[in-house]
């Protein structure tokens, strides 16, 4: 593992692990972040670890999409329907 992988590597885990504090406790984020991290850690190929790396990437952008939608949900809720609204 390069250096910049390395620093990639742990950059990725703390967002996921910021993101992981406004999931469902019930889900246990944080374990299952971890256990992923712990499984690829003897990871040798470099293209492996970045492919590993890539989907990291992926996981953090569809965690934050829902959040959006999340928070797009509940603001639709808080105002009454209209005419166009169905």
């Amino acid at each position: 593992m390069t250096t910049t992988q390395r620093l990639r590597a742990l950059a990725l885990y703390k967002e996921l692990h910021r993101l992981g504090r406004d999931y469902d406790p019930s889900y246990d984020f944080h374990g299952k972040l971890r256990k992923l991290y712990e499984k690829n850690r003897n990871l040798k190929d470099e293209t492996e670890i970045d492919r590993t790396l890539a989907f990291g990437e992926y996981i953090k952008n569809e965690t934050l999409a829902l959040y959006s939608l999340r928070k797009y949900r509940h603001l639709k809720r808080m105002y009454p329907p209209t005419s166009t609204d169905r």
